[in-house]
């Protein structure tokens, strides 16, 4: 515990405005492995990555049983902080979400990515709904003495028209303010590409600011003179990785 402990502190620090954390997402021990060797100082799954490469769709398809089993693997292959993508926490009640976040840290993660839409439903859960459940994962993280990284993460950008984006700021906004005073330790906007309106966020929120390299989102360097202050790739790695295993195959003679 003293160790996971340190791993939380050691990746609450690498949150730095300017000089953002680069996480690579994987999806298994083996890329774990990889990135710790690679210099990585952090190491995150992501959802669509380690779902597909069970066999699974994304939304939480994958059985918690199978993630939970997953963490323990990777944090037990890795001396670096593990964080996972948690998607919606795999339940709506805040007492449930709580229990399956209490399963992941018991295997070792230090953070959860945990978003605001509703998994295999509809729409978005209202502001005070997504608190709740934000308040809940963080009582229980301190009840286990872990002082984990709840990076709240809403969708309100992700797969939607660029045009109606910077509508939604002002709620990205508010909804950072509200999950703040709930517990949370940093705001994740993917599928937010303009630079302008992730300058702007990053302006008015006191949350470290999470983007996704995605769309217009090439550079780090760039990224980080905006006032970013962690770096995901979501789904490319698997892609590529994916893309380049098939590609070896087909110029196989």
């Amino acid at each position: 515990m003293i160790d996971q402990i340190n791993k939380a502190e050691q990746f609450r620090a690498l949150h730095v405005k300017g000089d953002p954390l680069v996480l690579y997402n994987i999806w298994d021990a083996g890329g774990a492995k990889a990135l710790a060797k690679a210099g990585a100082k952090a190491v995150a799954t992501g959802s669509w990555s380690m779902a597909a490469a069970h066999g699974f769709e994304d939304g939480e398809d994958i059985p918690l049983d199978l993630v939970v089993q997953l963490v323990e693997r990777i944090a037990s292959t890795v001396e670096l902080p593990l964080t996972v993508d948690f998607e919606g926490g795999y339940a709506a009640a805040p007492e449930q979400v709580a229990e399956n976040v209490c399963r992941i840290i018991k295997e070792g993660a230090i953070g959860i990515n945990f978003e605001d839409r509703i998994v295999q439903g509809e729409g978005f859960y209202t502001v005070e709904d997504q608190a709740k459940r934000i308040r809940a994962v963080r009582h229980t993280a301190d009840q286990e003495g872990t002082d984990l990284f709840i990076n709240a993460r809403t969708d309100l950008f992700l797969g939607t028209d660029p045009s109606t984006h910077n509508a939604l700021v002002g709620e990205a906004i508010e909804r950072e303010a509200a999950y703040k005073a709930a517990g949370a330790d940093g705001l994740f906007i993917p599928g937010l590409t303009e630079h302008s309106l992730i300058q702007r966020i990053v302006d008015t929120v006191s949350l470290p600011v999470n983007v996704m390299m995605m769309g217009e989102l090439t550079s780090i360097s760039t990224v980080a003179g905006i006032g970013v202050s962690r770096v995901s790739y979501g789904p490319g790695p698997y892609f590529t990785a994916i893309s380049d295993l098939k590609e070896r195959f087909g110029a196989l003679k």
